[in-house]
Protein backbone atom coordinates (compact mmCIF):
# COMPACT_ATOMS: atom_id res chain seq x y z
CA UNK A 1 0.00 0.00 0.00
CA UNK A 2 1.13 3.56 -0.61
CA UNK A 3 1.54 6.24 2.02
CA UNK A 4 3.84 9.26 2.53
CA UNK A 5 7.28 8.27 1.30
CA UNK A 6 10.64 9.64 0.29
CA UNK A 7 13.75 8.47 -1.49
CA UNK A 8 16.83 7.74 0.62
CA UNK A 9 20.21 8.51 -0.89
CA UNK A 10 22.26 8.97 2.20
CA UNK A 11 22.33 8.82 5.99
CA UNK A 12 19.35 9.50 8.19
CA UNK A 13 18.74 9.61 11.90
CA UNK A 14 16.12 6.88 11.94
CA UNK A 15 16.11 4.97 8.65
CA UNK A 16 18.60 2.45 7.33
CA UNK A 17 20.13 3.72 4.10
CA UNK A 18 18.68 2.55 0.80
CA UNK A 19 18.49 3.97 -2.69
CA UNK A 20 14.98 2.61 -3.01
CA UNK A 21 11.79 4.21 -1.76
CA UNK A 22 11.19 4.20 2.00
CA UNK A 23 7.60 4.11 3.22
CA UNK A 24 6.70 5.76 6.51
CA UNK A 25 3.69 6.51 8.65
CA UNK A 26 3.38 3.86 11.37
CA UNK A 27 -0.24 3.63 12.55
CA UNK A 28 -1.29 6.22 9.92
CA UNK A 29 0.07 3.87 7.25
CA UNK A 30 -2.08 1.05 8.61
CA UNK A 31 -5.16 3.27 8.78
CA UNK A 32 -4.62 4.48 5.22
CA UNK A 33 -4.09 0.91 4.03
CA UNK A 34 -7.28 -0.30 5.71
CA UNK A 35 -9.34 2.52 4.17
CA UNK A 36 -7.80 1.98 0.73
CA UNK A 37 -8.41 -1.75 0.71
CA UNK A 38 -11.91 -1.55 2.17
CA UNK A 39 -13.31 1.38 0.22
CA UNK A 40 -11.24 1.50 -2.99
CA UNK A 41 -9.87 -2.01 -3.59
CA UNK A 42 -12.98 -3.84 -2.32
CA UNK A 43 -10.82 -6.20 -0.25
CA UNK A 44 -8.49 -7.20 -3.08
CA UNK A 45 -5.43 -6.06 -1.13
CA UNK A 46 -6.09 -8.57 1.61
CA UNK A 47 -6.96 -11.21 -0.98
CA UNK A 48 -3.58 -10.64 -2.64
CA UNK A 49 -1.86 -11.07 0.72
CA UNK A 50 -3.70 -14.33 1.34
CA UNK A 51 -2.90 -15.59 -2.14
CA UNK A 52 0.79 -14.80 -1.59
CA UNK A 53 0.72 -16.86 1.60
CA UNK A 54 -0.92 -19.74 -0.24
CA UNK A 55 1.65 -19.63 -3.03
CA UNK A 56 4.46 -19.61 -0.45
CA UNK A 57 3.27 -23.06 0.72
CA UNK A 58 4.35 -22.49 4.31
CA UNK A 59 4.52 -25.29 6.86
CA UNK A 60 4.91 -25.58 10.62
CA UNK A 61 8.56 -25.11 11.53
CA UNK A 62 9.51 -23.07 8.45
CA UNK A 63 11.95 -20.18 8.80
CA UNK A 64 10.63 -17.22 6.79
CA UNK A 65 11.80 -13.71 5.93
CA UNK A 66 9.51 -10.86 4.86
CA UNK A 67 11.60 -8.29 2.95
CA UNK A 68 10.12 -4.79 3.08
CA UNK A 69 7.75 -5.86 5.84
CA UNK A 70 6.38 -2.38 6.55
CA UNK A 71 4.30 -2.47 9.73
CA UNK A 72 4.39 -6.26 9.88
CA UNK A 73 0.90 -7.21 8.68
CA UNK A 74 2.04 -10.03 6.39
CA UNK A 75 4.77 -11.26 8.75
CA UNK A 76 2.23 -11.65 11.55
CA UNK A 77 0.06 -13.80 9.28
CA UNK A 78 3.13 -15.84 8.32
CA UNK A 79 3.75 -16.46 12.02
CA UNK A 80 0.36 -18.16 12.32
CA UNK A 81 1.24 -20.42 9.38
CA UNK A 82 4.62 -21.60 10.69
CA UNK A 83 3.55 -21.96 14.32
CA UNK A 84 5.66 -21.84 17.45
CA UNK A 85 8.22 -24.23 15.98
CA UNK A 86 8.86 -21.84 13.10
CA UNK A 87 10.70 -18.52 12.95
CA UNK A 88 9.64 -15.32 11.20
CA UNK A 89 11.83 -12.29 10.52
CA UNK A 90 10.84 -8.99 8.96
CA UNK A 91 13.07 -6.18 7.74
CA UNK A 92 12.23 -2.69 6.53
CA UNK A 93 14.40 0.43 6.06
CA UNK A 94 12.02 2.61 8.08
CA UNK A 95 12.52 2.62 11.84
CA UNK A 96 9.03 4.11 12.18
CA UNK A 97 7.44 1.16 10.38
CA UNK A 98 9.48 -1.33 12.40
CA UNK A 99 8.43 0.33 15.67
CA UNK A 100 4.79 -0.10 14.64
CA UNK A 101 5.46 -3.73 13.69
CA UNK A 102 7.01 -4.39 17.11
CA UNK A 103 3.96 -2.87 18.83
CA UNK A 104 1.53 -5.02 16.80
CA UNK A 105 3.54 -8.17 17.51
CA UNK A 106 3.67 -7.39 21.24
CA UNK A 107 -0.12 -6.95 21.39
CA UNK A 108 -0.62 -10.32 19.73
CA UNK A 109 2.22 -11.98 21.63
CA UNK A 110 3.66 -13.06 18.31
CA UNK A 111 7.39 -13.91 18.39
CA UNK A 112 8.26 -12.19 15.09
CA UNK A 113 11.77 -10.73 14.84
CA UNK A 114 11.53 -7.26 13.30
CA UNK A 115 14.55 -5.08 12.54
CA UNK A 116 15.58 -2.23 10.28
CA UNK A 117 17.42 -3.43 7.20
CA UNK A 118 17.58 -3.20 3.43
CA UNK A 119 17.27 -5.73 0.64
CA UNK A 120 20.68 -4.65 -0.68
CA UNK A 121 22.43 -6.07 2.39
CA UNK A 122 20.34 -8.57 4.31
CA UNK A 123 21.56 -8.93 7.91
CA UNK A 124 21.41 -12.73 7.99
CA UNK A 125 23.86 -15.62 7.44
CA UNK A 126 23.92 -17.68 4.28
CA UNK A 127 21.27 -20.40 3.85
CA UNK A 128 19.08 -19.25 6.78
CA UNK A 129 15.54 -19.28 5.37
CA UNK A 130 13.13 -21.81 3.90
CA UNK A 131 11.15 -19.01 2.23
CA UNK A 132 11.50 -15.29 1.48
CA UNK A 133 8.50 -13.10 0.68
CA UNK A 134 8.37 -9.67 -0.96
CA UNK A 135 4.97 -8.04 -1.44
CA UNK A 136 4.21 -4.69 -3.10
CA UNK A 137 7.83 -3.62 -2.70
CA UNK A 138 9.82 -4.36 -5.87
CA UNK A 139 8.41 -1.38 -7.78
CA UNK A 140 10.07 0.89 -5.20
CA UNK A 141 13.54 -0.22 -6.31
CA UNK A 142 15.68 0.78 -9.30
CA UNK A 143 16.83 -2.12 -11.49
CA UNK A 144 20.38 -2.37 -10.06
CA UNK A 145 18.95 -2.57 -6.54
CA UNK A 146 16.50 -5.26 -7.61
CA UNK A 147 19.41 -7.32 -8.95
CA UNK A 148 21.47 -6.81 -5.80
CA UNK A 149 18.49 -7.61 -3.62
CA UNK A 150 17.65 -10.82 -5.47
CA UNK A 151 21.28 -11.90 -5.16
CA UNK A 152 21.05 -11.31 -1.41
CA UNK A 153 17.79 -13.25 -1.21
CA UNK A 154 19.43 -16.17 -3.02
CA UNK A 155 22.30 -16.02 -0.52
CA UNK A 156 20.10 -16.22 2.59
CA UNK A 157 17.78 -18.92 1.21
CA UNK A 158 18.51 -22.56 1.86
CA UNK A 159 19.10 -24.77 -1.20
CA UNK A 160 15.65 -25.49 -2.60
CA UNK A 161 14.19 -22.55 -0.67
CA UNK A 162 11.40 -20.58 -2.29
CA UNK A 163 10.98 -16.94 -3.16
CA UNK A 164 7.54 -15.36 -3.55
CA UNK A 165 7.17 -11.90 -5.07
CA UNK A 166 3.86 -10.07 -5.41
CA UNK A 167 3.63 -6.62 -6.95
CA UNK A 168 1.08 -4.33 -8.54
CA UNK A 169 0.69 -4.37 -12.31
CA UNK A 170 2.73 -1.56 -13.85
CA UNK A 171 0.89 1.68 -14.60
CA UNK A 172 1.13 1.38 -18.38
CA UNK A 173 -0.84 -1.89 -18.35
CA UNK A 174 -3.78 -0.76 -16.21
CA UNK A 175 -7.23 -0.06 -17.56
CA UNK A 176 -10.53 1.28 -16.27
CA UNK A 177 -10.69 2.65 -12.74
CA UNK A 178 -7.34 0.99 -11.93
CA UNK A 179 -5.57 3.32 -14.38
CA UNK A 180 -6.05 6.23 -11.97
CA UNK A 181 -4.37 4.53 -9.00
CA UNK A 182 -1.14 6.39 -8.27
CA UNK A 183 1.20 3.66 -6.93
CA UNK A 184 3.84 2.16 -9.18
CA UNK A 185 4.05 -1.45 -10.27
CA UNK A 186 6.10 -4.05 -12.09
CA UNK A 187 5.81 -5.91 -15.38
CA UNK A 188 5.58 -9.59 -14.48
CA UNK A 189 7.80 -10.59 -17.41
CA UNK A 190 10.51 -8.24 -16.14
CA UNK A 191 10.39 -9.79 -12.66
CA UNK A 192 10.63 -13.26 -14.17
CA UNK A 193 13.72 -12.24 -16.16
CA UNK A 194 15.41 -10.73 -13.09
CA UNK A 195 14.68 -13.77 -10.95
CA UNK A 196 16.06 -16.10 -13.61
CA UNK A 197 19.14 -13.89 -13.92
CA UNK A 198 19.68 -14.28 -10.16
CA UNK A 199 19.90 -18.06 -10.63
CA UNK A 200 16.43 -19.14 -9.49
CA UNK A 201 14.59 -21.98 -11.20
CA UNK A 202 11.18 -23.70 -11.34
CA UNK A 203 9.40 -20.40 -11.88
CA UNK A 204 5.62 -20.15 -11.67
CA UNK A 205 3.79 -16.89 -12.34
CA UNK A 206 0.18 -15.76 -12.21
CA UNK A 207 -1.75 -12.55 -12.70
CA UNK A 208 -4.48 -11.21 -10.41
CA UNK A 209 -7.03 -9.18 -12.34
CA UNK A 210 -8.96 -6.26 -10.83
CA UNK A 211 -12.47 -7.05 -9.74
CA UNK A 212 -15.39 -5.17 -11.27
CA UNK A 213 -15.98 -1.75 -9.66
CA UNK A 214 -12.57 -1.92 -7.94
CA UNK A 215 -9.65 0.48 -8.41
CA UNK A 216 -7.26 -2.32 -7.49
CA UNK A 217 -4.53 -2.05 -10.15
CA UNK A 218 -4.08 -5.77 -10.68
CA UNK A 219 -1.01 -7.68 -9.59
CA UNK A 220 1.44 -10.39 -10.50
CA UNK A 221 2.63 -13.19 -8.23
CA UNK A 222 5.82 -15.11 -8.87
CA UNK A 223 7.22 -18.17 -7.09
CA UNK A 224 10.72 -19.49 -7.74
CA UNK A 225 13.14 -21.87 -6.08
CA UNK A 226 16.81 -21.54 -5.27
CA UNK A 227 18.74 -24.06 -7.33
Amino acid sequence: MHSPAHHRHGGGASDTETIGLTMRGGWCYDLHGWFLDTCVFRGQGRALRQRSLSVADLHAGDIVLDVGCGTGTLALEVARSVGRTGRVCGIDPSAEQIARAHAKAARRRAPVEFQTGVIEQLPFPDATFDAVLSTLMMHHLPAPTKRQGLSEIARVLKPGGRLVIADFTRKQDRTGKAASFHAGGSRLEDLVALVQEAGFGRLEAEEVEPARHSAFPGAGILRAYKS
